[in-house]
């Protein structure tokens, strides 16, 4: 096999599975990141602000009034609780309802929002900080208005926090990721055995066993065993088409090519010249009528050939009928008939096959010419949905026993000239195309049609 028709292989199936898994977990695995930092950004915030919160609130809680001065009395509390964050470095203020520092840095900032508790952002000691604004109210007798209590830290353990969680969430989920995947690789391991054990009973098989596959699979592998054994099926078909075709010719054309060479054997023999003449006759109507059988064996190996393999088109039916009465123009000239041709003035749409129609409406046409009744009529109608391709003469047509087995070859013994096979070849054709084969015969004479279903115009 050359370069250029040499089956290309592509990645295995195993491969591009693996590598969709391993997107997949990748992808997932950025996401998790993402959204593990994201938590735990949230989680330490939420944390340490509420441990701000706690700070603060202990401080506030702390301060009373004497002399008309409030007075702050730092709790050890306060302290333990920011001592949860050793590496960060603690701000905090008290400021009176004049807006003056009772303890504390005077240059801690202070919110721009007024409420309890507020949080905001800003700087201590050129490091980001985080900070809580509580307020405490009083209303006694020396000391009435608020005092607000500012304390915060650096970031350091948030951060610390943060990127635990984090990756304590990414450890947890990775390892979860890993064991997701083996689970789904083992599972995608299975999923291909079917197609395995398919490709192993098909490298068993001698090359003459056509019978169907019957390997069980689950939904998506039988899908492919059934096209495989939709194929084997059409092979199975073509094969035994051949070997009959095979053996009908050689059965037909044995007897007379037999008969020929015998005319002609005497021919040499005979001194008479009239009866030269007249075996010469005999042997010239046996050539052609060998000719036409060789005609309709190669009709027939076409049409069972292209009854699975062509591809079907929508065509006017009123053109395969002017493209059958064309080509039997010298025929019909021959045999000294006078054909008509019906068809209707609108289009007859129908999905068929040009050549497999075009060499049914042949045969039954031929037949008609050479066996039928004058006068003869050939064309096309549409009659209840269904497109017919007709031929009607006067006679009265086949033999009831004949009609009964069109479907068969040489139903009638017909040897050479008989015509035993253009009833077949035509009930083979409207079979293929989802149609039927329908004679009819009244005191008018004897028709008979291809019936097609009708298409819709594209």
């Amino acid at each position: 096999m050359s370069e250029e028709t040499a089956p290309r292989t592509t990645l295995s199936l195993q491969a591009r599975i693996a590598l969709a898994i391993g997107s997949v977990v990748a992808v997932g695995g950025i996401l998790v990141l993402i959204a593990a930092l994201a938590y735990g950004r949230h989680a330490a915030r939420e944390a340490f602000d509420r441990l701000l919160v706690g700070a603060a609130s202990d401080i506030a809680e702390s301060i009373t009034i004497r002399d008309g001065a409030p007075i702050v009395d730092m709790p050890v509390s306060a302290f333990e609780l920011l001592a949860l964050a050793p590496r960060d470095r603690i701000d905090y203020r008290v400021v009176g309802r004049d807006g003056d520092t009772l303890t504390g840095s005077d240059v801690t900032p202070r919110p721009e929002n007024t409420g309890t508790p507020v949080f905001y952002g800003a700087t201590f000691g050129g490091e980001p900080a985080r900070y809580v604004s509580v307020t405490r109210r009083f209303a006694e007798r020396g000391y009435t208005g608020p005092v607000e209590v500012i304390i915060g830290h650096t970031l350091h353990a948030r951060r610390d926090l943060a990127f635990d969680i984090a990756q304590n969430a990414v450890v947890v989920l990775g390892a979860a990721g890993v064991v997701i995947a083996v689970f789904a690789w083992l599972a995608v391991l299975s999923a291909l055995r079917p197609l395995a054990r398919i490709g192993d009973a098909l490298a068993r098989r001698t090359p003459t066993d056509l019978s169907p596959m019957s390997e069980p699979a689950p939904r998506e592998v039988a899908a492919l065993r059934d096209a495989l054994n939709s194929f084997i099926a059409r092979l199975q078909r073509q094969l035994d088409a051949n070997r009959d075709l095979i053996a009908d010719t050689a059965h037909q054309l044995r007897t007379p090519l037999a008969a020929i060479r015998v005319q002609l054997d005497a021919v040499t023999e005979e001194k008479d010249p009239g009866q030269q003449r007249a075996l010469l006759d005999r042997a010239r109507n046996r050539t052609v009528a060998l000719s036409r059988l060789l005609d309709q064996l190669l009709s027939q190996g076409l049409v069972i050939h292209r009854g699975d393999s062509a591809r079907r088109e929508l065509l006017d039916l009123r053109d395969i009928a002017l493209e059958i009465y064309e080509a039997s123009e010298l025929e019909i000239a021959m045999n000294g008939h006078s054909v008509s041709l019906d068809i209707p003035d609108t289009e007859l749409w129908v999905s068929a096959d040009r050549l497999s129609v075009t060499e049914a409406g042949k045969n039954l046409l031929g037949n008609s010419i050479r066996h039928g009744v004058p006068p003869i009529a050939f064309g096309v109608s549409r009659a209840n949905g269904e497109a017919h391709l007709w031929v009607r003469d006067a006679g009265n047509g086949p033999d009831a026993t004949i009609l009964a087995r069109m479907d068969t070859r040489f139903s009638n013994g017909a040897s050479a000239g008989a015509g035993g096979l253009g009833l077949a070849i035509a009930h083979a054709v409207a079979v293929n195309h989802g149609g039927r084969l329908v004679p009819f015969c009244d005191r008018g004479g004897f028709e008979i049609s291809i019936v097609l279903p009708c298409a819709a115009a594209s």
